[in-house]
């Protein structure tokens, strides 16, 4: 069986966001973030931000992802993962689904991104909504061994949100996971 994801063994557990969570001030810091991450990220590493690649194709979405986007299960999505990084220094690993629908008019540039940011495209949609944000703190387990040594985390477990977007031809869905080398980057934000 071919693998889903070049990040998960298995799909991450996500419950809705709300605040009784526990959170340490800069994971918080970065989960709520409501602006573009692409550009809190741009003011933190200047010329040395960059987005890797690591795995574009179409496929189905974990069951979790379906359902938060109203697909069929069977129904196949642009899923993309990559690196975002700092001086090639992993800060954020993320994994998008791109439903066909949301792939029409301009937003098509969203298939033929390569190295550039999906967020950079996103905000600069005028009918961008997030419709729900839920978050996961994700085990090691959980994890390829080949994106761990990637995040550079050990066993420790990674944070992400998952948030999901309207935008004016359909949904996509973004999860982000908060590397523990961003953690600890002085940041300009509160």
């Amino acid at each position: 069986m071919p693998e889903r994801s070049r990040l998960f063994l298995r799909e991450p557990r996500w419950v809705g966001a709300h605040p009784g969570l526990s959170l340490e001030a800069p994971v918080a810091s970065w989960l709520y973030e409501s602006g573009s991450l692409t550009a809190r990220l741009r003011g933190v590493c200047d010329s040395g931000f960059g987005v890797r690649v690591l795995r574009q194709c179409w496929d189905r979405p974990f069951p979790g992802e379906a359902r938060a986007l109203g697909l069929n299960p069977c129904r196949r999505a642009l899923v993309r993962e990559v690196m975002l990084h700092c001086h090639d220094h992993p800060l954020v690993l993320a994994r998008s689904v791109i439903p066909e629908t949301a792939l029409r008019g301009v937003q098509r540039r969203m298939a033929n991104l390569g190295e550039r940011p999906l967020g950079e495209l996103l905000f600069a949609c005028r009918k961008l909504a997030r419709l729900r944000l839920d978050l996961a703190e994700v085990p090691a387990a959980s994890w390829r061994k080949s994106a761990l040594s990637l995040a550079q985390t050990g066993n420790q477990a990674i944070w992400g949100r998952r948030s999901l977007y309207g935008v004016a031809r359909g949904q996509v869905l973004v999860c982000e996971f908060f590397l523990p080398a961003l953690l600890e980057m002085k940041d300009s934000a509160p």
